[in-house]
């Protein structure tokens, strides 16, 4: 990991995006269709906020709104911090440890949204392979009725 770029960490990858107007059911169907745990919230091709599953369930569910009628714009991350496409994944662990959040988004030397690189991300490959280790075994345990 200590030599990983940001850049090998966007490249070939989709970045999902939403406007401000976006509902937040529409938002979190988004995410859970594409298995993304972030949404860059644009506005004029910039960056406007973030949008992540624990604001789904910190300022939506325990706060009781409604999903269907409460739009991004009123609970999305304002203005977030960003890294730079030629930074090292260690600089964005680095940010997101201090300053406790788990998506970063990823512009290029104007400030063009390119990507999205999470936590996650640090755990690569291995992490992946996990996953896929864990869905099968749960494919298998429902197939034999535990």
């Amino acid at each position: 990991m200590p030599g990983r770029m940001i850049s090998s960490m966007v490249d070939g990858r989709n970045l999902f995006t939403a406007s401000k107007e976006t509902t937040v059911r529409s938002a979190c169907r988004l995410m859970t269709e594409n298995r993304v745990g972030a949404l860059l919230v644009l506005e004029n091709g910039k960056i406007a906020g973030i949008f992540t599953e624990r604001d789904a369930l910190n300022k939506i569910l325990t706060a009781g709104l409604d999903p269907d009628t409460t739009i991004l714009a009123q609970v999305m991350a304002s203005n977030p911090q960003t890294i730079g496409v030629d930074k090292p994944l260690a600089h964005a662990l680095y940010m997101m440890a201090e300053g406790g959040f788990r998506h970063v988004p990823v512009v290029d030397t104007n400030g063009k949204p390119l990507g999205m690189v999470s936590a996650r991300d640090a755990l690569g490959q291995d992490m992946v392979e996990l996953e896929r280790e864990m869905e099968h075994l749960h494919e298998l345990e429902s197939s034999i009725g535990y």
